[in-house]
């Protein structure tokens, strides 16, 4: 079986467990009206309205019934009806939701749709019927291992003013030995999961009176923000990029120019109107980033410009697509666009990916991979600028960059920016998990619109090629991913609090601010506990706030001028001198 065979067969079996699910569920709950329940990646799920909430102990019976199923192999059989059947027939089962999808199909114009029975082997009577437009796999016994998983809140059809229905998600795959390591790599997920630990770490927090998908950067989640922007400025001032600065806002003369009005205006927040203009909250830098090209006159011995900024943007994402700091409506972007020749482009554009790659090596990233975003004929002049030979020759420029540098990528048709093709970086956490970094855009349209020149060897105005890049993606979505990636240990260089002096008795107090005033004076971020408690609990309490390294001061240290230092997640001490500790932290703290 090849791939594509395998993929396919994986979806049948994740498509019919949502099946099977809901056949369980109508068992457990003879009134519950079905919505959908469509295989997604690992698994699948299904939307229900139900006569009670349920509770995590519904999930184990649950799956006690879809084992029966399995094991009776159930035939899927498949037959079509015209629509006034389909919407008799699921009135009279009571299934509302399921009309209503009938009806907008109706509306789409289809005349017919498919149903699925299940039919046990011995040809008895059909056990289940369910409009669905399948695949499924021939029989319930072909369903591969599953596991259901969890219970949420889903409104029907996404919209918040419907009613809420129950969602019960489920994992599937073909072999127990898949299953069980996905449940492990879940949990080993759930102990990671960023909110959880910047919660415990006090890196961040949400305010329902500051308003959903607005965070709030506490001291230790600040320290974070502050070294990776750090990062990126002198990762940035090494390639001669020139840094910028931008206002939050901007009329909307400016986004309709860029093209993002009316295009993009949904996932604005709504226009100011004050003296007669309308002016928006920025969702992007790149309009004021023009501009402040546009501002002074530029040769060919100018190029390439590179214009920074850490520009905070605002979108008015779904409330429903709202998570942690991974999906928010505040965001702060390592943004930076260069403007530059044809000829200068692959060069450019090379430099850009490659620096890429130093982060993913900085962070421990073994996995990534490029999606290199194309255009469509369809979408020409709708979804795309209405230039077919400029997509295929930039598409072919992307592309001639990507194999040079041994980069592994994949082509995706039908996902580009409207101005240009990208490329969009999925990377992998150290458990597996993957998470869409940034993009790293061409645009070879919008500095038309902004008149954006240069005069060329000739004296004549052409117009430059803008590469729109944030390797850094936005603090929120890093940290986010770093939270997870790290389990909150981080790194001494990137830690919040690199180092917990724990003096063994209040009478070694005054040695412990000695020895921190002296970290500090080198730059280290330095804590002292001079609480109470007894030794074991002060080290207990650093492991637990995931403080890299704890010294333990006492009266050898004292008298000695020495430090004994414990590592995060070690039992095993080294004590070394006060010297010996400060060359140790400067090396340390490199990045």
């Amino acid at each position: 079986m090849n791939s594509i065979e395998e993929k396919d067969q994986l979806y049948r079996m994740r498509h019919s467990c949502a099946h099977v699910l809901a056949q369980a569920v109508l068992d457990m709950f003879p009134e519950a009206k079905l919505a959908i329940g469509p295989p997604i990646e690992n698994g699948f799920y299904y939307d229900f309205d139900l006569p009670r909430p349920l509770v995590p102990e519904d999930l184990p019976l649950l799956e006690k019934k879809m084992k029966q199923i399995k094991k009776q192999k159930q035939k899927f059989k498949c037959y079509d009806e015209n629509i006034d059947e389909a919407v008799k027939f699921l009135q009279k089962t009571d299934q509302e939701y399921k009309v209503e999808l009938v009806k907008d199909l109706a509306e789409a114009g289809e005349e017919n749709v498919s149903f699925y029975e299940n039919i046990l082997p011995q040809g008895e009577k059909g056990m289940f019927v369910d409009l669905c437009k399948g695949p499924h796999v021939e029989h319930t016994g072909e369903i591969g291992e599953f596991k259901l998983a969890s219970i949420a809140g889903a409104y029907w059809k996404g919209d918040e003013n419907n009613k809420m229905l129950q969602r019960i998600y489920g994992y599937c795959f073909p072999t127990r030995e898949e299953l069980q390591a996905y449940v492990k790599q879940v949990e080993e997920a759930k102990k990671r999961d960023h909110r959880k630990l910047g919660k415990e770490l006090e890196l961040f927090t949400f305010d329902e009176e500051v308003g959903a998908g607005l965070p709030l950067w506490l001291p230790k989640g600040t320290v974070i923000v502050d070294i990776l922007e750090d990062l990126a400025k002198k990762k940035e001032d090494e390639q001669g990029y020139q840094r910028v600065r931008s206002p939050h806002i901007a009329k909307d003369k400016l986004y309709l120019r860029s093209g993002h009005l009316p295009y993009y205006e949904e996932s604005m927040y709504p226009a100011m109107e004050m003296d007669n203009e309308k002016y928006y909250l920025k969702a992007m830098n790149c309009p004021h980033h023009h501009k402040i090209y546009a501002a002074t006159p530029k040769s060919y011995r100018d190029l390439p410009v590179r214009l920074a900024e850490y520009g905070h943007c605002y979108r008015y994402e779904d409330s429903g697509a709202l998570f942690g700091l991974m999906r928010v409506r505040s965001l702060c972007m390592n943004d930076a666009h260069i403007y530059c020749t044809e000829e200068q482009f692959e060069e450019e554009f090379a430099k850009v990916v490659e620096l890429y790659l130093y982060y993913f090596e900085l962070f421990g990233i073994e996995k990534y991979q490029m999606r290199l975003s194309k255009h469509s004929k369809e979408g020409l002049g709708k979804k795309y600028v209405d230039n077919e030979k400029l997509w295929i020759e930039t598409e072919g420029m992307v592309r001639n960059v990507l194999d040079k540098l041994e980069v592994p990528y994949v082509e995706v048709e039908d996902e580009a920016a409207f101005y240009g093709p990208k490329i969009d970086v999925q990377i992998w956490s150290i458990i597996g998990r993957e998470f869409t970094l940034a993009t790293n855009q061409l645009d070879f349209a919008v500095p038309e619109r902004f008149e954006l020149t240069y005069t060329d060897q000739n004296g004549e105005d052409k117009t430059p090629i803008c590469i729109h890049r944030a390797p850094l993606s936005t603090h929120e979505r890093l940290v986010g991913f770093l939270i997870e990636h790290y389990a909150g240990a981080f790194p001494v260089w990137l830690a919040p609090v690199q180092f917990k002096m724990i003096p063994v008795a209040e009478v070694f107090n005054d040695y412990a601010e000695e020895v921190a005033t002296m970290l500090r004076g080198i730059g280290a971020r330095v804590e002292i506990d001079k609480s109470s408690d007894s030794l074991s609990k002060k080290v207990r309490n650093s492991q637990t706030s995931k403080i890299p390294v704890s010294i333990i001061l006492g009266e050898n240290e004292s008298n000695d001028k020495t430090a004994t230092l414990r590592m995060y997640g070690s039992r095993d001490q080294e004590t070394m001198s006060l010297d010996e500790l400060k060359e140790w932290f400067e090396k340390e703290n490199q990045y």
